[in-house]
Order: structure tokens, then C-alpha cells, then sequence
């Protein structure tokens, strides 16, 4: 059964895939970008290609999550997931459901600090990247607008609101994790997911993994790896012709000092519901 790492994107769950990865996967806790291969993204083409080639196609691909899900798991075995897909429902289409689904971990962030990464990475002006987050989007179609990894299936991503309330909501096995409490007490967050995980596999931990995990996985050592060429996960921007950066302004990323009041206030009226239930309002 599926473990997925759930989250709107440039939510830090890249991050929250090195930390699991090295938890899980490693004896000592010392993260290598390898180890993210351990926790693919899906939907992805390698999971369809042997029910479609129509990988754009929503109303096509609607009807295959669960197939693939069914697949995925005929060795019965538990493994992780990262996703940025809502858990929805397409005309009597379950993305996921219970057969396939053992637990979700969600990660959010505050959504005013979403615009400065998603303008990096998607290539976007802020007022673009501020429309991205507001408006429902789809990834991987023909339709869409940014650039897009070789392999990505068309992914209904919603808006950040909507991505958080089905995650939430569709979910029995589920835990919370804050980009911005893992940037103040990440000690804490850690523990949270152990004794989260723990629950559903079998894996050791000790102080001196803990520590490894910590140091390893911060965004200035993460930030590093990527400079000496050892990630390979970045977005391709054809306008400038290049790789652009992933790891980016991490905890320096700050909105009040970086957005236009016109712009914050706009997020908060438009997220206010769900950003006072996160305690960002």
C-alpha cells in the first residue's frame, strides 16, 4: 500500500522526501540525492504506459488512477509516493481509495511565501506566480503553461487552498506537517514522523540518526549538493535556455519583505478561511 507525501508544489516536499528517504532508507540518516528515487512522483508514465499513450488527456487518465494504484501494489508491499495531484473525485473517479492508501503525510506552507519559489521555478513574473497559486491548475497537459519533467502525466493540482482541504479531508490516516515548523523546530517535526510512521513499518532510529538526518537534509547542505551538480530534479526554462535553480531562497524567503501589500492582501482574502485554520492569519 501507498504512504504518499502530499502537497501543493514548492511546499517543501522535496525536502520532506530527503528526510523520509534517509529515515527510512539508510542505517546512519546520511542523505544522497540517490535516495529520492526511493519515493517517485506519481501519476508518472511509468505507472500508465501499459494501459494509455494518451498522457494528457484528464478524462482519459481519471480512469486509470486507481488501475495503476492496483498495479502498483500487487506485490503488496508498503512504499511512498510523492504527489502534488488533489485528491478528488472525476465523474465517479477516485484518485486514490482505501485498497491503495495506507496514510498520507501533507506538507504546507504559507501560501504568501509560495509566490517568490513558484516565480523561480516556473519562470514567472510575481504577478503570474501569484494567478498560479490563486487558480486552479492542471500540470502535465497540453494546455498548460510552464515547463514540464520528461514523463509527468497530466496532474489536477487545484489551488493551494483546494489541494490542502481534499488532502485533509479524504484522508483517515493522515499527518500534518508545516514548512514553517520544520524550519523552527525541525527536532520536533522529526519526531512527529517517526512516531507517525512507525505505525505503519518497521525502521531504526537512534540520536546519531537523527542528528545525520538534521545536518544532512537542511536547505544550506541541500542547496550545496545541487551547486556540485548532484540533483537532477530542476525545471527547464526555455526562455533562458537553462536549469534554473531548485533549491532557492529556502528560510530567507520572507513575504513581508519581499511582496506588494496589493498582492498579500488579495492571498489572504482569497485563502482566509483555510491560513487562519493554519495559524497564518
Amino acid at each position: 500500500m501507498i504512504i504518499w507525501l502530499a502537497s501543493y508544489p514548492k511546499s517543501g516536499n522535496t525536502w520532506l522526501r530527503s528526510i523520509i528517504s534517509s529515515l527510512v532508507y539508510t542505517e546512519d540518516g546520511l542523505f544522497s540525492f540517490k535516495l529520492l528515487n526511493k519515493i517517485p512522483q506519481f501519476p508518472s508514465q511509468k505507472y500508465f504506459k501499459e494501459f494509455t499513450n494518451d498522457f494528457t488527456n484528464i478524462h482519459e487518465i481519471k480512469k486509470l488512477w486507481i488501475a495503476a494504484q492496483n498495479k502498483i501494489n500487487l506485490d503488496k508491499k508498503i512504499k511512498f509516493f510523492k504527489t502534488h495531484q488533489i485528491n478528488c473525485k472525476i465523474d465517479g473517479f477516485n484518485f486514490t481509495n482505501k485498497l491503495n492508501t495506507l496514510a498520507t503525510i501533507y506538507i504546507v506552507r504559507d501560501p504568501r511565501n509560495l509566490i517568490n519559489s513558484i516565480s523561480n521555478h516556473y519562470d514567472k513574473s510575481i504577478e503570474d506566480a501569484k494567478e498560479f497559486l490563486l487558480t486552479p491548475k492542471t500540470q502535465g497537459s497540453s494546455k498548460s503553461n510552464h515547463n514540464l519533467k520528461t514523463g509527468q502525466v497530466v496532474t489536477l493540482i487545484g489551488n493551494w487552498s483546494e489541494n490542502y482541504k481534499f488532502w485533509k479531508q479524504n484522508n483517515e490516516n493522515f499527518l500534518l506537517i508545516k514548512y514553517e515548523n520544520l524550519l523552527e523546530n525541525i527536532d520536533n517535526e522529526l519526531e512527529k514522523i517517526v512516531v507517525f510512521l512507525k505505525k505503519y513499518i518497521d525502521f531504526d532510529v537512534n540520536d546519531k540518526k537523527l542528528k545525520n538526518i538534521i545536518n544532512t537534509t537542511n536547505f544550506r547542505n541541500l542547496k550545496k549538493m545541487e551547486e556540485e551538480g548532484s540533483f537532477n530534479e530542476n525545471a527547464y526554462t526555455e526562455s533562458l535556455n537553462k536549469k534554473i535553480n531548485f533549491f532557492y531562497q529556502g528560510p530567507e524567503n520572507n513575504w513581508k519583505s519581499k511582496l506588494e501589500s496589493k498582492i498579500v492582501d488579495e492571498i489572504n482574502l482569497k485563502f482566509k478561511r483555510e491560513m487562519i485554520e493554519l495559524g497564518y492569519l
